[in-house]
C-alpha cells in the first residue's frame, strides 16, 4: 500500500484576490471616513479571505489592526495574528511594521526597533513609514533619558531621510492623496449646502448634501445635515429617517442618538420603547447620565410603568439631588405608584429648592392635593395651598383646590371668598364662576347663584354640570321646574351619559304632573346607573315606584 500526499485545494486566486481587493478598499474608507461600516466590512472580507487561502500573509495583520480597533482582541492577540503573517512571509516589510507597531502598544520598544528595522532593510526606496515609525520610538527613549549621543544621531537620520523618502514612498502618497481629494470634497459639498441654507435656498442645500453623500460617501456627516435640514423644514418624519440612516453608519455617534430621542419623544410618542432604547445606549457614554435617567422617567410613566420610572428618577435625583426638578417628578412618580408619604418627602424638598415662584406653586398645589385627598390633613392641605397662593397670586387652580377644601369642611363663606378671589385673578376661567355659584346656593344666596351659573355658561355653554346645576337652583331654589327642564336637557344633550341630569329632569317632570315622561327618564336613569354607579339604585326605584302609587 503506497503513501499518498494530500493537497490542500485551494480557490482559484482570481477570487482571493477580488476578496482581498475589496478588503483592502473597505479598509481606506475606513481610515479616511472613519466610518464603522466600513469598519466591519473590511474585517468580514478578510475574514474570508483567510477562509480561502490561509496562506496570505496581509490578511493576518490587517486584520489583526482593525480587530483591535474594535475591541475585539488584545495587543497580545494582534502580535500572535503577526505572527502567523511573518511565519507565512518573513520578508514581508509590512508584516514588520504592524508587528514594530504593536510592539510599541505593548510598551517593547527594543522589540519594536529590530522589526522598524528588518521593514526597513527589506523596503528600498519605499521604507519611509519604517524610518519614521523608528523614529519615533528612538524619540521615545531619548524622552526617558535612555538614550545616548548615537540615539540622538539615529534619531535625526532616520527621521529627516523617512521625511525625505516619503516622496518615493507609494502607498504613504495614494493614502495621502485620498485623504486631500475625499478633505476637498467633504469641504466644497458642505460649504455649498451651508451657503444655500443661509440663502433660505433649501431644496438646493438639500440637493447638495445628496450630492456629497454620493461622491465622498461621507454618510454619517451628509445624513446629519440633511436631517437637521428637514427638521427646520418642519418635515419631521424626513428628518427622523435621515437621522435613523446616519446612526446606521455610525451607532456610536451620540449627537446623532441625541437627535433621534427627542424627535422620537417629541413628535412620536407611540415609539416610546424605541425612545427608551435610544436613551439606554446614551447611557453608555457616560455623559449627562441624570438628564438621561431624567427623560427615561418619563417615558416609563407614559407606558404606566411606575417601578421603572420611580428607579430612573431615583436615579436621576441621587446624581444631582439639588435639582428641584428631579425631585419633583420623582414625587409624581411616586405618586403613581401609590407611595404617598415618599412623594410628600421630594414634593416638600422641590418646595424647599424654589427655582421658580409659579413653578414652585404649581409644586405646591399637588402636595396640598395629597394632604387633602389622601391624608384628609385639612390643616396641612389649607397650610400648602395658601403657601402656593402667596408664591403665585395668579394660580387659579391652586385657588380653587382651597375653595374646595372649604367646601367640603362646610365654610361656606371661606370658600365663596375664595372662588371669587380666582375670578378676580381670571374673570375668563368658567370653572371659577360654577363653584362660584354651587358655593352660593349651598348658602341660600339664590340670585348671585343663578348669575353665577349664568356666567359659567356664558363663558362655555358645552360645560354640563353648569347647565344641570342651573337647573337644581330654578327646580329646588326657585320652584320653578318648567324652567328648569331646558338646562337639563342642554346637559344632557352636552353628555349623554350624564346620569344625574337624566335624574334631575325626571324629578321636574314628576314635579310638573308629567308622570309618563318622569316615569321615563327615571328608568333611563336606572339603566344608565348600572353603569356610571354615580347615584343610589335604591333612591331611583322608589322615585320610579312612587309615581303610580
Amino acid at each position: 500500500m503506497t503513501e499518498q500526499t494530500i493537497t490542500p485545494i485551494l480557490a482559484p486566486l482570481n477570487s482571493v484576490d477580488g476578496i482581498l481587493e475589496e478588503a483592502r478598499e473597505a479598509h481606506e474608507k475606513y481610515l479616511i471616513k472613519q466610518q464603522d461600516v466600513d469598519l466591519e466590512h473590511a474585517i468580514e472580507c478578510y475574514i474570508d479571505a483567510i477562509k480561502i487561502n490561509p496562506g496570505l500573509s496581509e490578511s493576518y495583520y490587517r486584520l489583526a489592526s482593525l480587530l483591535l480597533i474594535k475591541g475585539q482582541i488584545t495587543v497580545e492577540g494582534a502580535l500572535e495574528q503577526c505572527k502567523t503573517a511573518l511565519t507565512l512571509e518573513p520578508e514581508n516589510p509590512n508584516a514588520h511594521i504592524y508587528t514594530g507597531y504593536f510592539q510599541c502598544l505593548n510598551g517593547n520598544f527594543d522589540e519594536a526597533e529590530r522589526e522598524f528595522s528588518c521593514a526597513i532593510s527589506r523596503s528600498g526606496r519605499n521604507s519611509a513609514r519604517p524610518r519614521l515609525f523608528l523614529s519615533k520610538v528612538l524619540l521615545n527613549r531619548i524622552k526617558t533619558h535612555n538614550s545616548s549621543m548615537k540615539d540622538v544621531v539615529r534619531f535625526l537620520y532616520y527621521f529627516l531621510s523617512g521625511s525625505m523618502m516619503i516622496m518615493w514612498d507609494c502607498p504613504s502618497i495614494k493614502m495621502f492623496y485620498k485623504f486631500l481629494a475625499n478633505d476637498f470634497s467633504i469641504l466644497s459639498y458642505k460649504t455649498l449646502g451651508e451657503t444655500f441654507e443661509k440663502m433660505k435656498l433649501f431644496p438646493s442645500a438639500l440637493e447638495a448634501y445628496s450630492r456629497g453623500l454620493e461622491k465622498t460617501s461621507q454618510g454619517n456627516l451628509f445624513y446629519q445635515k440633511m436631517g437637521d435640514l428637514s427638521l427646520e423644514c418642519n418635515d419631521i418624519k424626513a428628518s427622523l429617517e435621515f437621522y435613523k440612516k446616519a446612526h446606521e453608519i455610525d451607532p456610536q455617534d451620540r449627537d446623532v442618538l441625541i437627535k433621534l430621542a427627542t424627535i422620537n419623544q417629541t413628535y412620536f410618542p407611540e415609539n416610546t420603547d424605541e425612545t427608551i432604547d435610544y436613551y439606554n445606549t446614551l447611557l453608555e457614554f457616560g455623559i449627562d447620565l441624570d438628564k438621561i435617567y431624567y427623560e427615561l422617567g418619563h417615558l416609563y410613566l407614559a407606558k404606566a410603568d411606575k417601578i421603572h420610572a420611580v428607579s430612573a428618577f431615583k436615579l436621576a435625583e441621587e446624581m444631582n439631588p439639588e435639582n428641584p426638578y428631579y425631585n419633583n417628578s420623582l414625587a409624581f412618580a411616586y405618586v403613581k405608584a401609590e407611595l404617598y408619604d415618599d412623594a410628600i418627602e421630594y414634593y416638600q424638598k422641590a418646595i424647599k429648592l424654589n427655582p421658580d415662584a409659579e413653578w414652585t406653586s404649581i409644586v405646591c398645589h399637588a402636595l396640598g392635593a395629597i394632604y387633602a385627598e389622601i391624608k384628609e390633613n385639612f390643616e396641612a392641605a389649607e397650610a400648602t395651598f395658601n403657601a402656593g397662593m402667596v408664591l403665585d397670586p395668579n394660580n387659579v387652580d391652586i385657588q380653587l383646590s382651597l375653595g374646595d377644601l372649604y367646601m367640603a369642611v362646610n365654610d361656606l363663606d371661606k370658600a365663596i371668598k375664595t372662588y371669587c378671589d380666582a375670578i378676580t385673578a381670571d374673570p375668563l376661567n368658567y370653572l371659577s364662576y360654577a363653584k362660584a355659584g354651587l358655593a352660593l346656593w349651598e348658602k341660600d344666596y339664590l340670585e348671585e347663584s343663578v348669575v353665577a351659573f349664568h356666567k359659567s355658561i356664558e363663558l362655555n355653554p358645552d360645560f354640563e354640570i353648569a347647565q344641570n346645576n342651573l337647573g337644581v337652583v330654578y327646580l329646588d331654589g326657585f320652584g320653578d321646574p318648567k324652567e328648569s327642564v331646558d338646562y337639563f336637557k342642554k346637559a344632557i344633550n352636552i353628555n349623554p351619559n350624564y346620569t344625574l341630569a337624566y335624574f334631575n329632569l325626571a324629578r321636574a317632570y314628576q314635579t310638573i304632573g308629567d308622570k309618563p315622561l318622569a316615569a321615563e327618564y327615571y328608568q333611563m336613569t336606572l339603566d344608565l346607573n348600572k353603569i356610571t354607579e354615580e347615584l343610589s339604585d335604591k333612591d331611583i326605584r322608589k322615585r320610579l315606584y312612587d309615581l303610580f302609587e
